[in-house]
């Protein structure tokens, strides 16, 4: 489990342990909040293709599937 601090993910960097459409590398570019300003997810964009994603902030927390920092 990648353990980090839900505040501080705005351009931190991810690698994916199994790439998708050849993209590994990602950064956080927005925190996506609610009206609590709770995080409720992050939009991530691929280093290379320039193509992004939403997802849930809690799933790069599965070390399986995340890393912190580019590999």
């Amino acid at each position: 489990m990648n353990r980090f601090n839900p505040r501080k993910l705005l351009h931190s960097k991810w690698t994916a342990v199994q790439p998708r459409n050849r993209e590994k590398h990602f950064m956080v570019i927005a925190c996506i909040e609610d009206e609590q300003a709770t995080i409720t997810g992050v939009e991530l964009e691929a280093v290379h293709s320039r193509r992004s994603e939403i997802l849930d902030w809690r799933r790069l927390q599965d070390s399986e599937l995340w890393r912190q920092g580019w590999h």
